[in-house]
């Protein structure tokens, strides 16, 4: 409940602060405007979302029979896998792999995966350095903040705001263009990349039949950083699996579109393991560490697995009217968004996310925007249904709908009282969850049900 009053008081805030609100709603229209042109390079789009969700489902529902096979054809060429149970496990992992390779600095591409294990801390911690080389990551890690959002991590941010990051940090020109502070980056990064003994990245898909990584990116950096360190690690969440390499066509341009409107990204890397004998460059070792990290607890449910076939596009947050209006940090959760708030109560059970499911206009938006056909309104409700009969609601709430339910049930008694009555009780019992800035909604003295029976003389 101390999470839910804080995530409620920054939300007032942070809606009502107008500088925010101008940056975002420029952003997010320059991505809606993008995505529309992005995915008109689609003869039949309803086709491909069609074949997307059915090859995720088939994934979801033999989920470890794909595993075994993508594990067996990635050992086959030198990767090594690692499974981890829990965030402690893959940390613990990456720890010793940095020790054996005498590592005092990581590069790392932008992974959602690392920040839901908060990898960057727990390095630091142990005395390594970590440098992001995304951009929109790099710039949140100069701010100190997490991610903003699943694809844009610093979308909240004015080019002047930007500007003056690096300017307190490095001394640079607070009047800097875009394409300087780019040119800045590069430079600052470039050392980084021949030095780092370590190159750390998500990964966009796995696929089970060649055993191979993809990785999908706009800026290089992703490959910079499995190729010129003598180790890569690549991590990602166990749900990232399609079935064969014919399946990838689909789902990169669907990232694409979906994700920054491009017909397709600029990179695209399919990584089978280290550098073979007869390669000149790449990674001497290659490790994957599969992340589990309450995802099977997720798999278990029979209505909410379907969340597990997620693309990480970022669509339903750039549609979402909430998301537009407070914000990415509001949630106070790795994955932001609609889709956040369906996974973030089960892969953080401990954390109390319940509340987000809640945080929904159920206007079904992020539903019709997701690429593989997420039903993402509707696993709220489930949610919700769930939530409520595990206790996760209050005492008032409960008594609440107990009673609403008992009037909605029976005609007779939803009559009973009259409007005055139950204009009262609705102000003395409702007003708090209505919010402060709705007008509470007056019943009329007539209900149609009483209108309806007098115009056709019905006693």
């Amino acid at each position: 409940m101390e999470k839910r009053q804080q995530v409620i008081l920054s939300s007032e805030s942070i809606a009502f602060d107008k500088e925010h609100r101008k940056i975002i709603n420029y952003n997010i229209s320059k991505y809606i405007g993008a995505a529309q042109q992005g995915k008109s390079q689609f003869v039949n789009i309803n086709l491909a979302k069609q074949r997307a969700s059915a090859t995720k489902n088939k994934v979801i529902e033999n989920l470890d029979k794909f595993l075994i096979e993508f594990e067996s054809n990635f050992i086959k060429k030198g990767g090594k896998i690692i499974w981890a149970q829990n965030a402690e496990d893959a940390i613990a992992e990456i720890k010793k792999i940095a020790k054996s390779s005498s590592c005092n600095h990581i590069v790392k591409s932008k992974s959602m995966v690392t920040e839901e294990i908060n990898l960057n801390k727990e390095l630091v911690a142990d005395s390594v350095e970590v440098i992001e080389t995304d951009l929109g990551e790099y710039i949140q890690q100069l701010s100190g903040e997490p991610p903003y959002h699943i694809v844009t991590p610093a979308m909240h941010k004015s080019k002047e705001s930007i500007a003056e990051l690096p300017n307190a940090k490095k001394q640079t020109d607070s009047n800097v263009s875009p394409n300087e502070l780019a040119e800045f980056v590069r430079n600052e990064l470039r050392d980084k990349f021949i030095t780092a003994q370590i190159g750390v990245t998500g990964a966009n898909y796995l696929i089970a039949d060649t055993g191979s990584v993809v990785l999908t990116e706009n800026e290089g950096n992703a490959i910079n950083g499995m190729a010129f360190p003598k180790v890569h690690i690549s991590i990602c969440g166990i749900e990232k699996l399609i079935p064969s390499i014919y399946d990838l066509d689909v789902f990169i341009t669907l990232l694409a579109s979906f994700g920054t409107g491009q017909q397709i990204t600029t990179y695209n890397s399919i990584i089978s393991g280290p550098k073979q004998n007869d390669e000149d460059d790449g990674p001497d070792e290659m490790y994957l560490i599969l992340l589990d990290n309450n995802r099977t607890g997720l798999l278990a449910l029979a209505e909410q697995r379907r969340a597990l076939a997620c693309i990480k596009c970022g669509a339903c947050s750039n549609v979402c009217p909430v998301y537009k209006n407070v914000g990415g940090h509001t949630y106070g959760a790795v994955y932001g968004g609609p889709i956040g708030s369906v996974i973030m109560p089960h892969l953080k059970p401990e954390e109390n996310y319940y509340h987000l499911s809640s945080a929904s206009t159920m206007c079904g938006k992020c539903t019709a925007s997701c690429p593989v056909g997420i039903d993402i309104h509707k696993l709220l409700l489930y949610n919700r249904r769930d939530f409520v009969a595990k206790g996760h609601s209050t005492k008032t709430e409960n008594l609440y709908r107990f009673f609403w339910k008992t009037a909605m049930l029976k005609r007779s008694k939803m009559d009973k009282g009259g409007a005055k009555v139950k204009n009262f009780m609705m102000r003395q019992f409702f007003r708090k969850q209505w919010g402060e800035r709705r007008e509470m909604p007056e019943v009329v003295t007539k209900s149609f049900n009483q209108q309806w029976r007098e115009q056709r003389g019905i006693k």
